[in-house]
């Protein structure tokens, strides 16, 4: 019987333990996948730090090490530099690297890391109560906006690709999406050009990924996916911020 569809050795066999309609199962696979696909998989090192992917160690068929909340790009560019056969990369939420880790991933871009950035973001902390992020929308009612974020209290949303994008040593910026078929493709292509920068030596990648958190958006995983496109995707508009790796 020919195997049409089977899960990736990239994965370990626990169960994922995220809420259902999260994202992060969907990026899981598709990092995975990239991993063996690219032949990487046993000497890459994921670095995961606190929030929902605090646990991401648990499910990557690969070394990974946890990094204190917002360090992970620093520790990953650690381990990079003290192993430099090694394909390292760090897996963020927007809670993680859009706010404690803001000035960590900044100057690991100005300092060329050699190293891949996967970063979720979903306008939302997750794991510690569904409070509101620096990605949080204006108006988009959280456990600590109960009203609304208002943009004269809070500011306006943290535009991350387009803050990364202009460092001179970042080499790679794009959004993605995985809130349907179409844009889950995108986003492993996407993932897979980030990797193959870092085995090409090229410098820093950071894909930012839209995600859904139905959960602490408090909707249905449906309602969750069309929240992406209708809420998100306007304010965070999709598409390569930068490329100056050219073709891998």
């Amino acid at each position: 019987m020919a195997v049409v569809y089977e899960k990736s050795r990239g994965l370990t066999d626990n169960p994922l333990t995220y809420c259902p309609g999260c994202s992060h199962g969907i990026v899981h696979k598709l990092v995975a996948e990239t991993l063996v696909e690219l032949d990487i998989l046993e000497k890459t090192i994921a670095v995961a730090p606190v929030g929902c992917s605090v646990l991401a160690y648990e499910f990557f068929n690969c070394d990974g090490i946890q990094a204190a909340h917002g360090r992970a790009p620093a520790v990953a560019a650690g381990i990079k530099r003290t192993n430099t056969d090694k394909i390292v990369f760090t897996y963020q939420g927007d809670g993680d690297l859009a706010s404690i880790g803001t000035a960590e991933i900044i100057h690991s871009a100005h300092r060329g890391d050699n190293i891949t950035v996967i970063f979720i973001n979903n306008a939302i902390y997750g794991m510690t109560g569904g409070q509101m992020a620096p990605t949080t929308l204006i108006g988009q009612k959280t456990s600590t906006s109960p009203y609304g974020r208002k943009e004269e209290q809070a500011g306006r949303p943290l535009l991350v690709s387009e803050m990364m994008a202009p460092i001179p040593n970042a080499v790679y910026i794009e959004r993605t999406s995985v809130h349907d078929v179409a844009n889950i493709n995108k986003t492993k292509k996407a993932i897979k050009k980030a990797f193959e920068n870092q085995i090409n030596n090229k410098g820093f990648s950071m894909v930012e990924i839209l995600a859904s958190c139905p959960i602490g958006w408090n909707v249905s995983p449906v309602d969750g996916n069309k929240f992406i496109k209708e809420g998100l995707m306007p304010y965070y508009p999709l598409g390569v911020y930068k490329d100056e790796g050219g073709e891998n």
